[in-house]
């Protein structure tokens, strides 16, 4: 897969997206964090993909997007802007009914596919404070879980505990052939000391 079509995919599965510098946890810019707070203080579910990290699309989405900075939000697909951007329609409450919409429009027209958003929504509901890493489209998911909750519990409790937190859509059928990955955050520190190149990641 190009990059070009690496990034036509993130943005195909993704409703909500932002490419930024850093992590939502860590952003390593100004303009990124500011981004990162204005999204978070709507409650609802993005995605992320963090641009030092992945340099060929650091170096790309500029020439797609049209847009030369970093972050950079789309919703649906669409480029919504940066963070100036951001924050106006923030103060003016259009990004708060965009990104409303854009969940109600998701839930209703993939109704019987189970999104990323809900898959984090299910698993924190059961693990508060759980940080959840989605990875797939359709009903075939990795999906990382790194809790707290998870210390001295062994390789099979701590798969159970996510497990029971899907067992609704699990038996409906709308997620199956899942894969769980599941680490303490000291655990979680340890194995990512060396991160995946173009990893893209789910931010509640």
């Amino acid at each position: 897969m190009t990059t070009e079509e690496t990034i036509q995919h993130q943005l195909a599965t993704n409703p909500i997206i932002l490419y930024m510098k850093g992590i939502p946890s860590n952003p390593q810019c100004g303009f990124s964090g500011k981004a990162v707070g204005i999204l978070n203080a709507t409650k609802i579910p993005f995605s992320y993909v963090n641009v030092l990290e992945a340099p060929f699309i650091r170096e790309k989405l500029p020439k797609i997007s049209h847009w030369p900075t970093y972050p950079q939000l789309f919703v649906k697909g669409e480029l919504v802007g940066g963070c100036d951007i951001l924050e106006a329609m923030s103060i003016d409450g259009s990004l708060l009914l965009l990104l409303e919409s854009t969940i109600k429009t998701e839930t209703h027209t993939h109704s019987d596919t189970i999104t990323s958003q809900e898959v984090i929504q299910l698993v924190q509901a059961g693990l508060p404070m759980a940080q959840v890493i989605v990875d797939g489209v359709g009903c075939d998911l990795l999906i990382t879980v790194i809790s707290a909750q998870f210390a001295e519990l062994s390789l099979v409790k701590k798969q159970q505990l996510v497990m029971m937190t899907l067992i609704d859509v699990l038996e409906s059928g709308r997620l199956h052939a899942v894969s769980i990955k599941t680490y303490t955050p000291e655990e979680w520190h340890a194995q990512s000391a060396k991160p995946e190149l173009g990893l893209l990641q789910i931010q509640l």
